[in-house]
């Protein structure tokens, strides 16, 4: 329910996404608990959103995301990259392409010896396990009792099918669970589906919660800051209705805004680089200088074909009577083309450049895609997304502004480290040659990006500096690890350092990226915090 009467609570979790949307469900289990849920968005009532196909169109509508867009970026000619994030209910899980990837135990090892102990993969699986509610059931990978719906895609297209058979061409496995011991090949993705429909924290977790009488969930609502007094964050300020609202927290403060806007909150709240805060004439509560610093995104380059072949989902004239029975196969049956995520088919695969696990990652749409589907393409095609699964580049969230209304400033600083220039440069050549496949010969297919004249190194490089976009996957900017390292944001239980009663729970706590898709691993990261708050709190 939507209210502001109730004005103290145990809980204040900020931001309802894939990750607060875990954390309220979560531990309002606990009846003793009261929680009070803010998104800076709406309800998710678009069809859009809950139409796996709707993905094609999400990006176009600005009423469900923050429409953020990068600083220029040098080494990408300058260019001001789209950033779409959710807000709306559900968040990011809202709008993206449902792939359910968790990453390699490697990554989690990593986390371990960064500094973030308790994070190491014998830790978190069982998160992952309890979070999960897999079609297949229950066995050593995966469970069947959780909240988030994991499926095989109900409708596949030709050509993700062909994409997958490629793999014995150029040397590489069919892989029929990208979240099992052995992930390295091709393979058709299982989806956050459920009945064929989408499956975010929102409608997953947030369904069942809503019900309770000690969640209260305030939509359209956006915080100012965090309150503090005496070293404890006691609340925040939130404008709601056009009007400021103070809200008490008994027991915790909870960021679950994501990687751009929690460091942002926190410095607005004066938790942050002290001279960084003095610039917009905000008193540092905490100098914490690790605070927007180590962000890291998954960039992305399309090797792009047309063919002559009217497989591919395409807008045409001639796909209009596809698109009508699709329509109804959909409404009576939940099945056929509108059930897709487009994005059917990838895989992982290795550079020369790889160090242990595979360091890139596909993504094969039977589509032509411009411009994050905001730009229309018409005709028939399909291409191979590539990107390079642990960059060295690190970026930074800066404020811009002490109005809380004012996006920070976003700089990924892609590519600014040599070494990824060369994974890309590998990847974008790895996708050319599983596209130059036999199996594909019957498409009759011809490349338009990077284009047949760019063969070289240098030209390649060119493509990706005028072409390439993010994946979606933004981590590291409220880094989690040992209290004593002064580029750590949070603790190892996410407590942010130097205060009480305020964690940060979200993708930002990654002190490295995963190699691949982030958002089991942000549901992961939920589940297993609101286990060790429930602790904290035992009675």
């Amino acid at each position: 329910m939507q209210t502001n009467s109730q004005t103290q609570f145990d809980f204040i979790i900020v931001g309802g996404g894939s990750a607060g949307a875990v954390l309220a469900t979560r531990l309002t289990e606990n009846k003793d608990f009261s929680v009070c849920l803010i998104e800076a968005g709406g309800k998710d009532t678009s069809p859009f959103i809950h139409i796996p196909f709707g993905l094609a169109l999400l990006s176009r509508l600005t009423n469900l995301g923050w429409s953020y867009n990068t600083a220029p970026q040098t080494e990408l000619n300058k260019r001001e990259l789209f950033w779409p994030r959710g807000k709306v209910l559900g968040g990011s899980s809202s709008l993206n392409a449902m792939c359910y990837i968790r990453g390699v135990k490697e990554d989690y090892q990593r986390w371990d010896k960064l500094g973030a102990k308790g994070w190491d993969w014998q830790s978190v699986l069982p998160y992952f396990l309890k979070s999960e509610k897999q079609q297949h059931g229950a066995d050593e990978n995966h469970g069947d009792s959780g909240y988030l719906s994991v499926s095989d895609l109900r409708h596949v297209n030709p050509l993700s099918n062909t994409f997958v058979s490629a793999a014995n061409e150029v040397g590489l496995k069919e892989v029929s669970d990208f979240n099992s011991d052995e992930r390295e090949g091709l393979g058709l993705y299982q989806v956050t589906q459920i009945n064929g429909q989408r499956c975010s924290t929102a409608k997953g977790y947030l369904t069942e919660a809503l019900g309770r009488p000690n969640l209260t969930v305030l939509t359209k609502a956006l915080v100012q800051k965090i309150t503090t007094l005496n070293g404890q964050a006691t609340g925040v300020i939130v404008k709601l209705n056009k009007q400021l609202l103070e809200l008490k927290a008994n027991k915790e403060v909870i960021l679950s805004a994501g990687a751009i806007n929690s460091p942002q909150v926190l410095m607005l709240s004066g938790i942050g680089p002290k001279k960084h805060l003095a610039e917009y004439g905000i008193t540092t509560v905490v100098d914490l200088p690790g605070v927007g610093q180590n962000l890291q995104d998954h960039l992305d380059a399309i090797v792009q074909v047309r063919c002559k072949n009217r497989d591919s989902y395409a807008v045409s004239f001639a796909a209009i009577p596809r698109y009508i029975k699709a329509s109804f196969d959909y409404l009576f049956q939940r099945k056929g083309i509108l059930s897709s995520n487009v994005a059917e088919a990838g895989g992982f695969d290795r550079t020369e450049y790889a160090q242990g696990s595979p360091d890139i990652q596909y993504h094969f749409l039977p589509a032509i895609l411009l411009n994050h589907g905001r730009t229309t393409a018409f005709g028939y095609g399909f291409g191979v997304h590539v990107c390079g699964l642990y960059p060295k580049s690190r970026g930074e969230i800066r404020l811009q502004s002490n109005d809380p209304a004012q996006p920070a400033i976003i700089d990924p600083k892609y590519l600014s480290h040599v070494d990824d220039q060369k994974v890309m440069i590998a990847g974008v050549r790895k996708a050319r040659q599983i596209l130059s496949a036999k199996v594909f010969e019957k498409y009759q297919a011809w490349e338009i990006g990077p284009g047949p004249q760019a063969q070289s190194d240098e030209a390649i490089l060119d493509f990706i500096r005028k072409k390439s976009e993010t994946i979606y996957h933004p981590v590291g900017t409220c880094k989690m690890g040992k209290a004593e390292d002064p580029t750590t944001v949070v603790d190892e239980n996410l407590k942010v350092k130097g205060i009480k009663g305020l964690r940060v729970v979200d993708a930002s706590v990654m002190p490295s990226l995963i190699g691949g898709n982030t958002n089991a691993p942000t549901i992961m990261i939920a589940e297993r915090i609101a286990d060790l708050i429930k602790q904290d709190y035992k009675s």
